[in-house]
């Protein structure tokens, strides 16, 4: 293998963790027990993912895409737990 294409798969393999990590952390935050379960606390936990994705999406850590997809399947989980 070249050493240009070695540097190449290295950038890869590292925005790959970088992305994975991203997406641990939001979903670490994101599913977290919630010690109540008003519709308040549900509010505020989403709004706090909301900026970690944005600030990952700034980082290019995620596209907006993903980040998009990610809210979507989250609320829908909050909600089917609510009722």
């Amino acid at each position: 293998m070249s050493k240009s294409r070695r540097y190449i798969v290295r950038g890869a393999k590292a925005a790959a963790g970088t992305v994975l990590a991203a997406a641990t952390v939001a979903a670490m935050t994101a599913f977290a027990p919630v010690p109540s379960s008003t519709a308040s606390s549900s509010t505020a936990r989403l709004a706090g993912v909301h900026q970690d994705l944005t600030r990952a999406i700034e980082l290019r850590q995620l596209t907006p895409e993903q980040a998009e997809k990610f809210e979507k399947r989250l609320l829908k989980q909050i909600n089917q737990a609510e009722n």
